[in-house]
């Protein structure tokens, strides 16, 4: 051999040689051996160092060479690889470190067990192969591996590193950095262990840029994976990494290290419910998980399909081979006792939790623990920052701390957050241990108070009798500046304030929940979809009662009989409601109870298919609100004959309805007095859809048209989904009807995917007149539908 060629060429050459001597082109050698091509074609020009044993084996094999020829081939790559520093080189002796060629050194960095049963995170994986087939030697990569705890970040790190091992020839390290410590490694000390098993022998450094450095120059030329585990910052990790070189590192850690620059990002999800399963079938084997399947989906569940939680429940079960799985889900489904049974000798899930609350400064602690008491599935930094005690801009910050501890889950959208199901029992479990009850009570009322105040003032900003933002809104600077974002907030926090609702009530602070109600009830129409609605109507009638106040009595229980007929769909309940509403009102004498009560127990008759009956409540409740002279009876008298034309073109007399109709549209083109006209205006779009409808029940589609048009628009321009979906399903079907084929699909489509959205059970009738439009164009009756739609107008 050439003296003058370094010997990586010697392997190089005499692998280029077999490999055109076998008519294998770059690619074919390197899928038949599992190697990259990148890896493969550094090898042949003498840019790698002698690829290690198990990788020339997969070469040798491929090219199908004999014992003699994969002999030669090791000896030619084992000249490459390095080894420490001889005995002979530390005599001559500078005191200086350095590398030489020979056999790849033991060392203490071998990277741990892999775990056969590891399961998912394909796509992750598949980004970290496509690093290590394009590694850039200028721009080595590092892979930040991130997650709440529990996600296995060590286990798919190790799994990958172990699974990119073949592109590594070089060799891979594993660093325990143990960042949960509380003196984690420094990186100093890292960097010793590090440059020790790569080779370095001999005196190193003393300062830690100086290891560091001389790292990076041993890393120049080694094609290697380092892992990085359990990383506490960026500082602890910044000096470790390579500078230039064809080398993949990867670094886990709890936090999000978000300061690190230029790297990518592999934040682990939980798993899937079918990986969940997965995971337990490969651990305890799949013949038991298919005799349990739906008590194996059911643990996977209450694991919140965290694969540390799976893995212990499956661990658990491995270890009692005669235990049924539905016997763990049983134990496990005690809310209280779930954590207690996520533990399967040292893998304990509360010990996961721990760990990394720990870390946490005091606030950061308090906020986390009292975020467990919020109400719904998130929570926003207000309800946080109520809990705790403290400032919304301290408690931001400890939000955002406890996000990158991985303790919460940031929304991808809005400023809200939410617990994993399991870290909300730690959480609540922290709370009893370290909060006393009276200041818990203290945080719990305090937060309801604010809720339902703010609740209220946002809410009476729908109420057509308030101009302007309402008083009363207990921290005025931060109130929503107008209705768009008061319907926002009372959307976003509508489990905090119906929470709070009945926090003040067992209180026994009645008062405020039927102000809080009275006010909600303009604001409900605009949101018939929430089911709420009869609960706190129903809180409202009980508070009345409380205060001894027949009329509050009468008007909330008008209320509740509409949230039983418009949001639950239950007019069983709906029908002795509103009479127990008539009754009070006409004990009291509120004559305009009286007609809401009359109106409201005939759209539960009408539901309950009692039709004639409905249609003579109306007729009797619109007579008796047209002889008042009062504004509000002239808006129940609109909302009866509305109702009213709407039985009759359900009974089958669409003339009649729409004369009763055409009465509403003159009422409200004379406007009511003392009532705005954007309030009219909305019963003028619900009265035009009715007419629309009705137009459409007399096969006047054209005329039909131009009215549910202005009531689609008017219901869209003041952001009433319950509204507009019915209105755009009504004008697609008119549509249909018209043969505007294009058209009608299109607005029917979008109906029917609104209708969705709300639960609105014409979601059915939508997708009905779909499937009739289907019909209507079907190839081989193109004309058909035209026909019918002539002859209907005709």
């Amino acid at each position: 051999m050439d003296t003058g060629t370094p010997v990586t060429d010697g392997f190089g050459e005499r692998l280029r040689a077999l490999r055109s001597a076998a008519g294998l082109s770059q690619e074919a050698l390197a899928h038949a051996a599992g190697v990259s091509v990148r890896a493969l074609s550094d090898l042949e020009r003498g840019r790698s160092r002698g690829p290690q044993r198990r990788t020339v084996e997969a070469l040798a094999a491929a090219l199908g060479l004999d014992a003699a020829g994969a002999g030669e081939l090791e000896r030619a790559a084992s000249l490459g690889r390095p080894r420490p520093r001889s005995a002979q080189a530390g005599a001559a002796g500078t005191g200086a470190t350095g590398t030489d060629s020979g056999p790849a050194p033991v060392h203490t960095l071998a990277l741990p067990r892999d775990l056969h049963d590891f399961t998912a995170r394909g796509p992750a994986l598949a980004r970290l192969r496509a690093l290590a087939e394009r590694l850039d030697a200028a721009h080595p990569p590092v892979a930040v591996v991130t997650g709440q705890p529990g996600l296995g970040k060590t286990a798919f790190a190790v799994h990958a590193a172990h699974a990119l091992a073949p592109y590594f020839p070089d060799g891979q390290f594993a660093v325990d950095l143990r960042g949960m410590d509380p003196r984690p490694t420094h990186p100093r000390d890292a960097c010793a262990r590090l440059l020790h098993a790569l080779g370095v022998a001999g005196a190193m450094p003393a300062a830690t840029d100086d290891r560091c450095g001389l790292l990076r120059s041993v890393l120049r030329d080694r094609r290697v994976l380092l892992l990085l585990d359990n990383a506490a910052d960026e500082a602890q990790v910044r000096p470790l990494l390579p500078g230039h070189g064809p080398s993949l590192t990867l670094v886990t850690s709890r936090s999000s290290l978000a300061g690190l620059e230029s790297v990518h990002r592999v934040d682990l999800a939980l798993l899937r419910r079918e990986e969940a399963v997965e995971l337990l079938g490969r651990i305890v084997g799949p013949e038991r998980v298919r005799e349990e399947a739906q008590a194996a989906r059911d643990l996977a569940h209450l694991c919140g399909h965290l694969p540390l939680a799976v893995r212990i429940a499956g661990q658990r079960l491995a270890s009692r081979p005669a235990e049924r799985i539905g016997k763990l889900v049983t134990q496990l489904a005690a809310y209280g006792s779930r954590l207690d049974g996520l533990e399967a000798g040292s893998l304990r899930v509360r010990s996961a939790f721990a760990l990394s609350y720990r870390q946490l400064d005091p606030p950061s602690r308090t906020v986390f623990r009292r975020a467990s008491l919020a109400a719904g599935p998130d929570f926003g930094p207000e309800t946080a920052a109520l809990l705790a005690g403290l400032p919304v801009r301290r408690t931001a910050r400890c939000l955002e701390a406890l996000t990158d501890a991985g303790l919460l889950q940031p929304h991808p959208a809005a400023d809200r957050y939410r617990f994993h199901d399991l870290l909300a029992l730690f959480a609540a479990e922290q709370l009893a241990e370290e909060d006393d009850p009276a200041d818990i009570a203290a945080a719990e009322d305090r937060t309801a108070r604010w809720m339902l105040r703010r609740a209220t003032a946002a809410a009476l900003r729908f109420d057509a009798d308030h101009r302007g933002a309402p008083a009363g809104d207990p921290d005025p600077a931060t109130a929503p500046r107008d209705n768009e974002a008061a319907h926002g907030w009372l959307e976003a926090e509508r489990a905090q304030w119906l929470a709070a609702l009945g926090r003040v009530q067992a209180a026994g602070r009645h008062q405020e929940v039927v102000d809080a109600a009275e006010a909600m009830h303009w604001f409900s129409d605009r949101t018939l979809q929430w089911e709420l609605w009869a609960e706190v109507f129903r809180r409202a009638v009980d508070s009345a009662r409380a205060l001894g106040s027949r009329r509050d009595e009468a008007v909330h229980l008008n209320y509740l009989a509409w949230a039983y007929n418009q949001c639950v769909f239950d007019p069983a309940a709906a029908l002795p409601t509103a009479e127990a509403a008539l009754e009070a009102a006409r004990e009291v004498g509120d004559q305009l109870q009286v007609g809401w009560a009359l109106g409201y127990a005939a759209g539960a008759l009408n539901r309950l298919g009692r039709a004639d009956e409905a249609i003579a409540r109306l007729q009797e409740s619109a007579a008796h609100l047209a002889g008042q002279s009062c504004a509000q009876s002239r808006l129940a008298e609109l909302s009866a004959l509305n109702a009213l034309g709407q039985q009759l073109r359900q009974a089958g007399r669409a003339a009649e309805a729409l004369v009763i109709h055409r009465r509403s549209e003159t009422i409200c083109r004379a406007g009511v007095p003392g009532k705005p006209e954007e309030l009219i205006g909305l019963y003028l779009a619900a009265t035009r859809q009715h007419i629309g409808n009705d137009l459409a029940a007399l096969h006047r589609w054209s005329e039909a048209e131009g009215p549910l048009r202005h009531a689609l628009a008017h219901f869209e321009a003041a952001r009433m989904p319950a509204w507009s979906e019915p209105s755009r399903l009504d004008l697609g079907i008119t549509l249909r009807h018209l043969a505007r084929y294009p058209e009608a699909r299109e607005t029917l489509t979008a109906a029917r995917e609104g209708l969705v959205r709300l639960n609105n059970p014409r979601q059915l009738e939508a997708a009905a007149e779909l499937r009739a439009l289907d019909g209507d164009v079907a190839p081989g009756h193109p004309q058909g539908a035209g026909r019918r739609a002539g002859r209907q107008e005709r």
